[in-house]
């Protein structure tokens, strides 16, 4: 009997556990809203033919509900806040388990962090991880990618305990809570549409941004390994790996980095674009298609590059038009209703 008892209390610890994790742990829907983008690729896995990968470049530079439209191509952007190229590479290898898409394309600017020193203070490093790691769903990628993460310096302080374990991370939130955390306590909403994160506002690009030279162009030999593994996964799996580098004013994507990233392409024949030199063609106009100044696109520039990446996957990659699939055609049909209900609010606010 008081094994049984013991069994009871220990089972109803370990819920009140849990529910105050779930209270405790940032919602990411009205605030920070990039925190909640990677847990929503589950229920929209299974039937994309191209899956995008990486930072805050992909989810607010490209459309998915456009590519649907123009071409009948399906897609998903696995995006999230200063996501680094070996969480990409643990993305992908986890978005495999789920699907097998035609195409993945891969946003370079990452490149540039070798390490997770490299990446910012340590503040800063643990909040981007957090938006990227904490609602994975638990498999080796995910532990993988969180100790890819991790400084030496965090290892050694067992800070994997922190991620295995959330409520040890945020249990001084308390004094924090606000209506969001109860509102979204059991379930939250979906702030994306397949992963891209709308934004309607404008702010034109005014000045060239000014970022000083610097002593070592390389990148270094951790982000090298980390896009070979990306390469040879993609080659194991019949996926063809697409890199672009997405267009944006900020940071300045230096020309000695595209060089390295060309030359690469060009050794394992993969097909890499960098949008910034096609930016007339795509119809980028920096004092209507930018919300912040040029560091991203808003709506209008996201819809002009998605319409302008779309042929070119259509084109040279073959990935095919599904819009003759009724099944497919009702469920984008129902994506692009409450895309276009976002945007026009979004577009009724701003007047």
């Amino acid at each position: 009997m008081k094994k049984v008892k013991f069994a009871v209390a220990l089972g109803a610890a370990f819920i009140v556990l849990i529910l105050l994790q779930m209270l405790l742990v940032p919602k990411y829907m009205l605030h920070s809203q990039e925190g909640a983008l990677i847990g929503e690729y589950y229920d929209n896995a299974g039937s994309n033919d191209v899956i995008f990968i990486g930072d805050c470049e992909v989810y607010e530079n490209f459309s998915p509900i456009t590519l649907w439209e123009k071409y009948g191509i399906t897609s998903y952007i696995r995006g999230s806040a200063q996501q680094t190229i070996w969480q990409s590479y643990y993305l992908l290898e986890e978005t495999l388990r789920y699907e097998t898409p035609k195409v993945v394309v891969f946003n370079v600017l990452s490149m540039k962090y070798d390490t997770p020193e490299s990446t910012g203070s340590q503040s800063r490093r643990e909040a981007y991880n957090r938006m990227t790691l904490d609602t994975m769903r638990w498999s080796s990628s995910k532990w993988n990618a969180i100790r890819a993460s991790m400084t030496q310096e965090e290892k050694e302080k067992e800070a994997l305990l922190t991620y295995i374990f959330p409520i040890l991370r945020y249990h001084d939130r308390w004094s924090r809570l606000t209506r969001e955390d109860l509102t979204y306590w059991f379930g939250r909403d979906t702030v994306s549409h397949n992963g891209y994160l709308m934004q309607a506002g404008i702010k034109p690009f005014q000045a060239a941004f000014q970022e000083p030279p610097l002593a070592d162009y390389s990148f270094g030999e951790n982000s090298w390994n980390y896009l070979e593994k990306m390469r040879c996964l993609c080659e194991k799996r019949g996926v063809q790996l697409v890199l672009i580098k997405a267009p944006s004013l900020s940071p300045v994507w230096w020309e000695q980095w595209d060089a390295q990233i060309e030359e690469y392409a060009k050794q394992h024949n993969l097909l890499y674009i960098n949008m910034l030199d096609h930016q007339r063609e795509i119809g980028l106009d920096w004092t209507t298609d930018t919300y912040d100044a040029g560091l991203h696109l808003n709506v209008y520039g996201a819809e002009k590059a998605s319409a302008w990446l779309g042929k070119l996957l259509a084109d040279k990659c073959h990935v095919p038009d599904r819009r003759d699939d009724e099944t497919l055609a009702a469920a984008w049909s129902e994506k692009a209703a409450r895309y276009y209900e976002q945007k026009r609010r979004l577009e009724n606010e701003k007047n």
